[in-house]
């Protein structure tokens, strides 16, 4: 079941929150050894938080749509008296003495922590086969990567090990598990959510969202994660919204904008998989434009200066107590971060507005942005270098290159599924929004995935309506 379909069954009493999340603990236990979706399972509190749920959702006291819904959260947002590793010998047994707000929200609406979830250290990657704990393990293939940073929160929504999960996204790690994993990712506007309790990677970059089976599920899980938070310096105030009020309205007549620079150097599978997006789209009456997005070279420039001096920042005292225990890919990166100067994060800084301002020029004459979500097919675990037609390209940098524009520009992507390749791994496309503008997202997202029933099969072919 989706989250949305568990609490439905919730309000008929069909399944009790206790039956839940022991059968999620049972599965957890049976097939997270293999994956390694979960650095902790927080099974004595799940269970007295599920019989809890149970009582009163029995006495009709049920909070919402989340009430008595077990959920993971990435091991980088802090949870009280629960560990929080940052996927890092040097946090190993770290326990927080707070919950981070996103957590106060999701246990206030009722929702069941099921486990905290892997990560590629420090979420300084967006591979995730870089943790302290091992790598997580895409449950299509155990060989591939999930992608990351996010990569547990993505392995344990495809193997079924919760109903919703947690991730950040910083350049991307959020929907690059999304779509490595084949399920429904948002990384929000930036300040949308609160980041107050997440362990920092750059502070103007970082966003939290929600990662899920459908679009409504994600939709009803962002409702519940908003608001201003005086706690988070880049929150931002804004009135309450209903980020479901769009879904299961028609995108006749409106307009996807096809952004060059995101077609250019994709592998075949991924480039038909997307083509076939777009035809169902176009079926469904939208019109398709290409556009051309300014300054997207400047941008791309500007967000690796900015995470690199940021998470340089944070981790400068790290570097200098604990070098020796990183992983040592990731205090490579750290130590090339470093070599930042001052005067070129300013100046980058200076320009962002800008930057950002030409980004949005592309919306003049469309509704949303269409993209894929990745350029490449997950690749093998320690793999890092992909071939792409006649073009070698690191895989990290294949991972960045789609989405970590809209980092550095706060602009809301969704990223869905839409396929599988011939060797029967997920594909997803991505869809840009304006700032704050996550329901127009949901709503032209929604009717793809009711439009293909999400029933495609591994040749990546609509097999039926």
């Amino acid at each position: 079941m989706d989250l949305l379909t568990l609490s439905q069954s919730y309000d008929e009493k069909k399944v009790s929150p206790v039956e839940i999340v022991q059968q999620t603990l049972n599965k957890i236990q049976e097939e997270n050894p293999a994956c390694n979706a979960f650095i902790t399972v927080c099974e004595d509190e799940a269970l007295t938080a599920a019989r809890q749920a149970e009582k009163e959702i029995m006495a009709g006291q049920k909070r919402g749509p989340l009430h008595g819904v077990p959920i993971a959260l990435k091991d980088l947002i802090f949870t009280k008296n629960i560990r929080t590793t940052m996927g890092s010998k040097v946090y190993q047994n770290f326990v927080p003495d707070l919950d981070a707000t996103v957590v106060q929200k999701c246990l206030e609406a009722g929702a069941i922590l099921i486990g905290k979830t892997n990560t590629h250290e420090f979420a300084y990657g967006p591979i995730g086969d870089r943790s302290y704990f091992g790598p997580s393990r895409n449950p299509y293939d155990l060989e591939k990567i999930t992608g990351g940073s996010s990569g547990g929160s993505g392995a344990a929504m495809a193997a079924n090990l919760a109903y919703a999960a947690l991730g950040t996204d910083t350049g991307g790690s959020i929907r690059i598990p999304a779509s490595a994993c084949g399920i429904v990712g948002m990384k929000p506007t930036f300040g949308l959510v609160s980041k107050y309790g997440v362990f920092d990677l750059a502070y103007t970059l970082d966003h939290v969202g929600p990662m899920t089976k459908t679009v409504k599920d994600n939709a009803a899980l962002l409702n519940l994660l908003v608001g201003h938070d005086e706690k988070d310096p880049y929150s931002f105030a804004k009135a309450s919204e209903d980020y479901s009020r769009l879904i299961g309205e028609s995108v006749r007549g409106r307009v996807i904008g096809l952004p060059s620079f995101f077609f250019q150097n994709i592998e075949e599978e991924v480039r038909k998989a997307v083509d076939r997006v777009i035809d169902v789209y176009r079926s469904l009456g939208a019109e398709i434009r290409e556009v051309a997005v300014k300054g997207i070279d400047e941008i791309a420039e500007g967000q690796r200066i900015t995470i690199q001096a940021e998470a340089y920042a944070v981790h400068e005292k790290t570097m200098r107590d604990h070098a020796d225990d990183l992983d040592p890919e990731v205090r490579e990166r750290l130590v090339m971060s470093k070599e930042v100067r001052g005067y070129e994060y300013v100046q980058v800084q200076q320009r962002r507005k800008h930057l950002i301002d030409q980004f949005n020029e592309s919306f003049q004459d469309v509704d949303v942005l269409l993209t894929p979500t990745l350029p490449i097919i997950p690749t093998n675990i320690n793999q890092r270098e992909v071939l792409i037609g006649n073009h070698a390209e690191g895989v990290r940098q294949a991972l960045l290159r789609l989405t970590s524009p809209t980092n550095f520009t706060g602009n809301p992507g969704l990223s869905i599924p839409c396929g599988f390749s011939h060797g029967g791994l997920p594909i997803g496309f991505q869809l840009i929004g304006k700032h704050r503008d996550e329901a127009q997202l949901y709503q032209f997202g929604f009717v793809y995935e009711q439009a293909t029933s999400m029933n495609i099969d591994a040749a990546g072919n609509n097999a039926g309506k």
